[in-house]
């Protein structure tokens, strides 16, 4: 028999991501289809999914109902969490967004489908022009003045201070009071054409992998901060301890509740297509 061709996976280089796959992209998960890795930021893996690009993809939960002809959403690997939404900084407090310029880190986030379920809720006005950049970049531009506020993600819930700004809602906040469910951030995806088989081996390897890396924290360091984009380590550890928890070794019913509850609000407003019955079933 010959080897078995590596399988396309592509996902961010943000520290939970490199400590999730850190074991299974480097051979440690026994049994685990090898993986040929590409790093790239979610706006972009949101694309690629919805061109069909890769077998394995992270992408946002707000991408799937464009997606979920074509792929499946495994039931592990990904990032839902509690305490850990999104942010609306703006340079002065208790700003008033209406008419506003908003930057935003990607129009098919999990974090752009709360912020405008929060705006309908709270600007019956409405921001003004919503303008998409790398979240990178967003913070700087919103000290400058380039924009109103920014949406932000990831580890600027830590940094933002740096910046001088202030955080005008929280979306995570919104969501939990509203729902008491966790925000459903990040997903894995795979291609359905690979067979029932191949996805439940995924499966299991991302829940391995995960387990690995908690079991020995040690191991994925030097992954995590090649990839961490100078991070400082300490923000690093942090960012990984909010970001992977019990729903990223399996979503369980709270997390299909979330994700289901977020989408179904989401096509409410008329902000992403229905879901049909079956769009989340996996296998």
């Amino acid at each position: 028999m010959g080897t078995e061709p590596a399988l396309k996976i592509a996902f961010s280089p943000c520290p939970n991501d490199t400590f999730v796959f850190d074991a299974w992209a480097h051979g440690r998960v026994p049994g685990a289809p090898a993986l040929d890795v590409t790093f790239a930021d979610i706006d972009i893996t949101n694309g690629m999914a919805e061109r069909g690009e890769f077998d394995v993809l992270k992408v946002s939960y707000a991408v799937l109902p464009w997606i979920l002809d074509e792929y499946a959403l495994l039931p592990c690997g990904g990032a839902l969490g509690r305490g850990c939404g999104p942010l609306v900084l703006t340079r002065e407090p208790a700003t008033d967004l209406t008419g506003k310029v908003v930057a935003v880190p990607s129009e098919k986030s999990t974090a752009y489908l709360l912020f405008r379920l929060w705006a309908a809720d709270v600007l019956p006005g409405g921001v003004g022009e919503v303008v998409v950049m790398p979240f990178h970049e967003i913070m700087p531009a919103v000290r400058d003045g380039k924009v109103d506020a920014g949406l932000v993600i990831h580890e600027a819930r830590f940094t933002y201070q740096n910046y001088g700004l202030h955080c005008l809602a929280d979306m995570g906040e919104y969501w939990e009071t509203a729902t008491g469910l966790p925000i459903p951030l990040g997903a894995i995806i795979a291609k359905r054409s690979l067979g029932a088989d191949t996805l439940r081996r995924l499966a299991e390897s991302a829940r391995a992998s995960v387990r690995l890396a908690w079991d020995d924290p040690e191991a994925s360091r030097p992954y995590v901060h090649e990839h961490a984009q100078e991070m400082d380590p300490a923000v690093a550890d942090r960012h990984i301890g909010l970001y992977v928890n019990e729903f990223t070794a399996d979503l369980g019913e709270d997390g299909y509740a979330a994700v289901r509850g977020l989408l179904t609000r989401a096509a409410a407003e008329g902000l992403v297509p229905a879901l049909g019955p079956d769009a989340l079933s996996f296998g």
